[in-house]
């Protein structure tokens, strides 16, 4: 059953790549769509961060992970370097788990 939805997960992954490289050139030359591509990942990225950091399950949290994500966007601003941003984050969440208990 697993690898029903495996292959059916690969060919549509293969089917969604497939349509864009069949895409005609005059559509990849708008304007729009060159100023919008390049946000998309982005957002995407924005997206599933939010959704890891203020979900469990089915529920919204404010838990440490809220706490670290701060710190690391702290970090960024800062412009720190990336190793830097994860070592800062993953250690606030570390002590601050040791705190909660």
């Amino acid at each position: 059953m697993i690898w029903t939805g495996v292959i059916a997960a690969s060919a549509a992954c293969y089917g969604l790549k497939l349509a864009g490289l069949s895409l005609p050139q005059r559509w990849l030359q708008d304007a729009r769509l060159q100023r919008t591509v390049p946000l998309i990942p982005v957002a995407l990225l924005a997206a599933l961060v939010a959704t890891q950091t203020f979900s469990s399950g089915q529920h919204l949290v404010l838990d440490v992970r809220a706490a670290a994500l701060g710190v690391a966007v702290i970090a960024v601003a800062l412009r720190a370097p990336f190793l830097v941003v994860v070592v800062a984050a993953a250690g606030t969440a570390a002590l601050l788990r040791l705190i909660e208990g």
